[in-house]
Parts: C-alpha cells; structure tokens; sequence
C-alpha cells in the first residue's frame, strides 16, 4: 500500500500508518492541526469536528481508511476563508467565545450548517449545533453569533 491519501486544508498528504488510525490522532499528533480537540472520544462532544467532503465529522470516530481520496478541512484551513471571517466577526460581537475548547468545533458547525441552509431559523441553528457540547456560554450566544453571520454573509454560502 501506498499510503492514504487525501486532501489537509487544501494540501495533498500521504498518511503511511494504519488504516485503522482515528483521524483525530493523525490530525493532532502527525499533521499538528490542534484545532482539532480530543473530548470524548465518543463521537459526543463535537469537539474534534471536521468537515470531510463539505460534511461534518466527528474525526474521533473515523478511521484513517475512510479519509482515503477525501478533502479533510480543520479550523486551520478554514480560518483562511471570508467565511470564517464573517463567523469569527459575529462570535465577537455577542461575546459568544468564553473558555474557546468547543468553538473550533462550533465553527465548523456553523459552517456545515450555512453551506447547506444559508437561511436558518432559531430551531435550524439549534439543531444544526446540536452535536458539539459548550459548558460555558449556554448556547444563546453561540446560537446568536450563527444567526448574525447567516445575516451578514448572505450571498457567501
């Protein structure tokens, strides 16, 4: 075998170990994407979320042969977009970022969310965050900042 391989925040890599790899491990300890957060371990929390595909993932419950011929993109990828721009702008104006452990995950969310429904409701947002867990802000804040960038970004997604 040759290696997996797959896209990392728009750069082709080559993961030599085992296909049985948890994505979340190779993110962190090989390819330093620290955005990446181990939580659970479950597939609970949403705190190692990933976009693989466009669509969200927990990476602690992906196997590395899964990623094979995909497009993988963390926070550190996705940070360089408008996108992330408009998001990052909105968590900032309703202080919706306390201790920020869950936020890359959150953002990732947000951004699985818009891409598919650049309009949504309250209920839309909610469900849409409901796989990442935030002990600190009560999600009213987090919830806002999605509605304010679905506003401000309308035409990005």
């Amino acid at each position: 075998m040759d290696g997996i391989r797959f896209t990392l925040n728009g750069r082709e890599v080559v993961y030599d170990g085992s296909a049985a790899d948890r994505l979340l491990d190779v993110l962190r300890d090989i390819y330093r994407c620290t955005s990446v957060k181990c939580g659970c371990k479950e597939g609970e929390c949403g705190a190692c979320s990933v976009l693989m595909d466009g669509v969200l993932y927990n990476s602690c419950c992906v196997a590395m042969g899964a990623v094979e011929g995909a497009s993988v993109v963390t926070m550190e990828g996705f940070r360089e977009t408008e996108r992330f721009h408009v998001l990052e702008k909105a968590f900032g104006e309703v202080s919706a970022v306390q201790c920020g452990f869950c936020i890359p995950g959150m953002v990732l969310a947000a951004e699985a969310l818009l891409s598919r429904n650049p309009h949504p409701t309250e209920d839309d947002i909610r469900e849409g965050l409901s796989g990442n867990l935030c002990r600190c802000t009560g999600y009213n804040a987090i919830v806002n900042a999605v509605s304010i960038a679905a506003k401000e970004g309308d035409g990005l997604w």
